[in-house]
């Protein structure tokens, strides 16, 4: 069995993480799968991501269905965690944000690559989900399984997906990786978007270098590396 009291105080942490760094502010979320059931994830109850404890902490099934809600307020847009889970089992995490710096390459035709190693785990490129193709005129949220569903068709096979006039959603094989993923998926947007002001042609990671920067990237060393750091930054590492 998993250490699960482990597993939630790293959630707690994650969601402090994300906070610090930026990538969410008073909105977000960050789902973790159940390590014995992976049918089942984590995610906080309805609460600002800086503010998060382990009291938050919320089972809920595919479905997005609470498995002990005990009177806590919920996400509205938990079908985003649940229906990625159930099509891409390789996924651990999922992060949903509204990073300032992503939201202009979901607005504009200028593709988001990445620039800085780090950030390899954007692959080659990134796709955009815009709900209004599928649904028409919506209040822009994610709030059911139809739009979960079509949400996760979306993002593919990739690791992130723009949403037009909305944010991003950023996932990956492991709750620290996924922490990594989605801060980088930030930088790496304000790099572009600072390179683009100095005009000219960006010159971008090559598929070659993203498949061998991921083999460093994302070792266990270099991912604990950075984990310690952001802990530290947080408030949640002594």
């Amino acid at each position: 069995m998993a250490d699960l009291d482990a597993l939630f105080r790293d959630l707690v942490t994650a969601n402090h993480i994300l906070a610090r760094e930026g990538v969410t502010d008073s909105l977000g979320h960050i789902s973790v799968r159940h390590p014995d059931r992976p049918d089942r994830f984590f995610l906080s109850c309805s609460r600002s991501p800086e503010l998060v404890q382990l009291d938050d902490i919320m089972e809920y099934d595919l479905d997005c269905n609470p498995i002990d809600q005990r009177g806590r307020p919920m996400y509205f847009e938990r079908p985003i965690h649940g229906s990625i889970f159930k099509v891409r089992p390789e996924v651990q995490s999922v992060v949903h944000n509204h990073a300032y710096e992503t939201i202009p390459f979901g607005l504009t035709k200028k593709p988001l690559r990445a620039c800085v190693h780090p950030a390899c785990g954007m692959g080659n490129s990134v796709p955009i989900w815009d709900i209004r193709e599928d649904f028409g005129d919506t209040d822009m949220l994610i709030t059911n399984k139809e739009r979960g569903d079509a949400l996760a068709r979306g993002l593919g096979q990739d690791n992130s997906v723009l949403l037009p006039r909305h944010g991003c959603v950023v996932v990956g094989s492991s709750l620290k990786i996924a922490t990594l993923n989605a801060v980088y998926f930030k930088i790496n947007a304000s790099l572009v978007l600072n390179t683009t002001m100095l005009g000219g042609e960006i010159t971008y990671l090559s598929p070659g270098e993203i498949e061998l920067t991921k083999k460093l990237v994302y070792s266990d060393n270099s991912v604990q590396r950075m984990w310690d750091y952001w802990s530290r930054r947080c408030g949640d590492a002594a």
